[in-house]
């Protein structure tokens, strides 16, 4: 973090046995060992706007609050009601009814966390889409977050946000009684710290030099024994692939008995029957033959098309650097002078080995990742020189540091699902009774446009507008009339427990948008608190 007031993660967690942490280190202590120093910063530069002062919109802000963002907005100008007042946790009950709803909300959720700021904006959301200076203000926020709004508002402003690819992230929520789903409509969404459990190439078959030379070192039949047990799998696979080669035109096992050979060759190797090192190599053996030099998905991504709007003058800044650096990826691992695989990982898994034994070879890894993070900076200067001015360094360390874990994901604009027929049916024969709920929801959404009275909406009127939405001739899933039972019978409610929950579902999806950090959803995730459920789909 930029403030002088704060530490970074490593120093946090390093130093406290010594030195009393500052008051934001204490605060934050837990998340910080989530998103580190740098997905707080996001968060507190973030500017949140959200629609509604709802109990489901407070319950959500709450969960954005807590973790510290910089500043939110509540765009509302509804006069508290005495159902408000009676589900809304951050209304002051009957003191609050007949005064402005969003005006009541802010002093409570600020009363959360003092250092984040908070405004209630008591304008008309279409009256700011009327015009050129409100359409801008909407457009400024990190992110923006909507909770039942009526469609063609809603439909004028993810058409807004979704013609700037530079745009915030608009995040949809729709809730009826014990249904409800969330939607995030973006472009593209970049992650370089996906924080995936799927652990990097040890580069086994493609070892550095220096990993090499100490498996050929090795003097097996006259080492000591307690050295014998306790040499690293990853040193003795390396040998064993060594010798392999030599004995085999430089190939890599390939059938069944080779690979079985292969195993039963490192077995041989031990001096004793308990020497757990070696049968940890033999569990490991499987790194030999399954782990590519460059993992498909990652791979996909150097051929990524460019987004369809990427030649306009709107083309997409947000995620510049990124693609940047991605390219500059894909010619690392191109260079003739180089591995053919993505920068090393420093990164090592536990493993039957003595203390000193580890250090030597976690040591290796890390020079020679730092020699390969040095060589990837020079592909980048040398072919973005823009990038290497004006990029943040933690940035580009951060980047090949995940290498192996990169994630561009493509969204879709809201409302895009319930246009395309053939999608839907799709998604009715994969997930019926997630699809199912979608479409309960989005019939009652259809039918409040229309200017139904919702205390008039029935099953009837509620299967009629979703047999309107996929086409006649599709069969409906049996899980339909559920979900339509419920959507009719509170189709307004907006209940407290629901809205706790969305507040921790919908908060935590916007969390990962700002930061950047783990994987959001891509889709619509349906919630069923009656069968007590979640799904995506979309």
């Amino acid at each position: 973090m930029a403030s002088a007031e704060s530490q970074d993660i490593e120093q946090a967690t390093t130093t406290i046995a010594t030195t009393q942490p500052d008051d934001k280190t204490r605060r934050y202590d837990r998340q910080l060992r989530i998103w580190a120093a740098s997905g707080q910063a996001a968060l507190e530069s973030s500017r949140i706007l959200v629609l509604s002062s709802s109990a489901t919109s407070t319950s959500i802000l709450k969960n954005l609050v807590l973790p510290g963002i910089g500043h939110f907005s509540i765009l509302d100008d509804a006069i508290t009601t005495p159902a408000d007042a009676g589900n809304n946790f951050f209304l002051n009950a009957r003191e609050s009814i007949g005064k402005p709803r969003a005006q009541e909300a802010v002093p409570l959720l600020r009363e959360l966390n003092e250092s984040v700021q908070g405004e209630a904006v008591l304008k008309s959301l279409k009256d700011l889409l009327a015009t050129s200076e409100g359409r801008e203000w909407l457009s400024g926020f990190s992110i923006v977050i909507a909770h039942n709004l009526d469609k063609p508002t809603l439909q004028e402003l993810s058409t807004l946000l979704w013609s700037n690819p530079n745009g915030p992230p608009l995040v949809t929520v729709r809730s009826a009684g014990f249904l409800a789903e969330f939607h995030i409509q973006y472009h593209e969404h970049c992650v370089s710290q996906s924080h995936s459990e799927t652990a990097p190439s040890l580069r086994i078959t493609r070892p550095f030099p220096a990993l090499l030379e100490w498996a050929r070192s090795l003097d097996l039949q006259n080492m000591d024994p307690t050295t014998h047990g306790h040499i690293p799998f990853v040193v003795i696979l390396v040998r064993q692939v060594d010798e392999w080669r030599k004995g085999h035109d430089g190939n890599l096992p390939k059938t069944a008995a080779e690979k079985k050979e292969f195993k039963s060759g490192i077995l041989a190797l031990k001096i004793k029957p308990d020497e757990e090192n070696f049968d940890e190599a033999e569990a490991q053996a499987w790194r030999v033959w399954s782990e590519p030099a460059i993992p498909s998905d990652i791979q996909s991504l150097f051929s990524l098309p460019p987004l369809p709007s990427a030649s306009s003058s709107t083309a997409p800044q947000r995620h510049a650097t990124f693609h940047a650096l991605l390219d500059t990826l894909a010619d690392f691992t191109k260079d003739s002078s180089g591995p053919g695989t993505l920068p090393l990982s420093a990164t090592l898994p536990d493993m039957k080995s003595d203390t000193e034994s580890y250090v030597r070879l976690q040591n290796l890894y890390r020079q020679w990742a730092e020699v390969e993070k040095n060589k990837f900076k020079e592909i980048l200067k040398a072919k973005h020189p823009e990038v290497v001015k004006s990029a943040n360094p933690d940035e580009v360390d951060t980047f090949v540091k995940n290498a192996h874990h990169l994630r561009v994901l493509r969204g879709k604009q809201w409302g895009a699902l319930d246009t395309d027929r053939e999608a839907i049916a799709n998604s009715l024969s994969i997930a019926p009774r997630e699809t199912a709920t979608h479409l309960a929801l989005s019939a009652l959404t259809n039918l409040l446009s229309q200017g139904a009275d919702a205390s008039k909406i029935n099953e009837d009127a509620l299967k009629a507008e979703v047999v309107s939405i996929v086409g006649s001739g599709v069969e409906l899933p049996e899980e339909l009339d559920a979900a339509i039972g419920e959507v009719a019978r509170a189709p307004t409610a907006d209940i407290p427990n629901m809205a706790a929950f969305l507040g921790g579902l919908v908060a935590q999806e916007a969390i990962k948008m700002i930061t950047e950090q783990y994987v959001p959803l891509n889709g619509y995730c349906v919630v069923d608190l009656v069968d007590s459920w979640t799904g995506v789909i979309g």
